[in-house]
């Protein structure tokens, strides 16, 4: 039973832009936070941006602020990762994620994740 679907992933040069895209469904979609984590190799997967379904409340890591946009279309049941100005270190293999969680900013928080999408940004 597939619960979240990545797309939008792929090669871009320094200071391009990607918009990522995860469809979710059944029980991923009736979750109260939807989120997206990167893991670069060799490093832990980390924390990118989350949006709460109810209100729309958004977070963002230091990292991306002001560079990424997190959005969501409840008509499709669909969350958004825009990322503009990318800089090689965002290079990693993105991971759209959902679960109940009060603590968004924790990836052992999350039931539910998708199986990645590469961004690779060449300098």
């Amino acid at each position: 039973q597939v619960q979240l679907v990545e797309s939008g992933g792929g090669l871009v040069q320094a200071g391009g832009s990607l918009r990522l895209s995860c469809a979710a469904s059944g029980r991923a979609y009736n979750s109260r936070a939807m989120a997206w984590f990167r893991q670069a190799p060799g490093k832990e997967r980390e924390f990118v941006a989350d949006i709460l379904w109810t209100g729309g409340t958004t977070e963002y890591s230091d990292s991306v602020k002001g560079r990424f946009t997190i959005s969501r279309d409840n008509a499709k049941n669909t969350v958004y990762l825009q990322m503009n100005s990318l800089k090689p270190e965002d290079t990693a293999v993105y991971y759209c994620a959902a679960g109940h969680t009060m603590r968004p900013r924790l990836k052992d928080e999350y039931t539910y994740w998708g199986q990645g999408t590469q961004v690779t940004v060449s300098s």
